[in-house]
């Protein structure tokens, strides 16, 4: 299924807390002058205008890296976030929002490399446009098959992000697969799976199912911004699951995650998630 465009959910609760997680994984492989690769398996289009198109739909940044924008009391994590975004924004005003890769672009060194993957041949044309010249592999390609000829990276460190639309429910299957297979290949990179929060079974189970998989360390945290709809439809949050995440990354989370969902949150139900796990 090709019809997913990010571009209509940019700047959004999800956005805002993968993004933020994203930051702090790639300034802690900074810590080291070694070089690390990014890898990104579902690159989308790298950046996205919220003043036009699809993003004006439905607004969804409004309730997202807006309501941060003119904040003066944020954490210092998430302060780091939301300068990077404005950094793209010159004029202060809120009119584009970095995709990941464009983040990763922001905080990468001279010595370290990325690698992109887009499926979706709109999206993939834009990433090709957006990064031109950056030295950045773009490949329209399907991120999950890439990594196999990926892993390991020649440097031996790397961060994987990991944020498949799941509108094919077989996307679930498909990032437990790759993770398992990508640890065998590289069992000390860094992995960061975004998912979603929904009512249906797979999505429930995603998170529980991570927890399995052979690796020494994992941090689960996920944020919900409201209450289960009564239909039962619709996505109340979402969540990050890092296998061998930064030592510090638990610390950091307690510190902002009470925060977000103060400030994302839409009604009295919002909350978040955090635990962690070592074998």
């Amino acid at each position: 299924m090709l019809s997913y465009r990010h571009a209509f959910h940019a700047g959004n609760h999800a956005d805002v807390l993968k993004h933020f997680i994203e930051v702090q994984l790639l300034r802690y492989l900074s810590q080291k002058d070694k070089p690390f690769w990014y890898i990104d398996t579902h690159a989308g289009a790298g950046c996205y205008a919220l003043d036009s198109g699809y993003a004006t739909q439905n607004a969804e940044y409004e309730s997202g890296i807006a309501r941060l924008w003119r904040r003066d009391d944020l954490p210092e994590a998430l302060a780091d976030y939301v300068t990077l975004v404005k950094s793209i924004n010159p004029d202060g005003q809120m009119k584009l929002y970095p995709g990941s890769p464009l983040i990763a672009q922001r905080l990468l060194r001279e010595q370290d490399k990325m690698r992109l993957f887009e499926l979706h041949p709109s999206d993939s044309e834009l990433l090709q446009e957006n990064f031109a010249g950056s030295g950045a592999l773009v490949q329209s390609a399907d991120g999950f098959t890439a990594l196999k000829a990926l892993l390991p990276p020649p440097p031996r460190r790397a961060l994987l992000l990991i944020d498949p639309p799941y509108e094919d429910k077989q996307d679930y299957q498909r990032v437990v697969s790759a993770l398992r297979e990508g640890l065998k290949r590289f069992a000390s990179g860094v992995y960061a799976v975004w998912y979603p929060q929904l009512q249906r079974a797979d999505a429930r189970q995603l998170p529980e199912q991570l927890k399995q998989l052979p690796v020494k360390s994992w941090l689960n945290v996920a944020l919900s911004v409201q209450g289960l709809s009564e239909d039962g439809f619709g996505m109340h949050g979402s969540g990050m699951f890092v296998l061998n995440p930064p030592w510090n990354l638990h610390a950091t989370l307690q510190q902002v995650m009470p925060y977000l969902a103060d400030v994302l949150g839409r009604d009295a139900q919002a909350s978040f998630i955090l635990e962690q796990g070592q074998k």
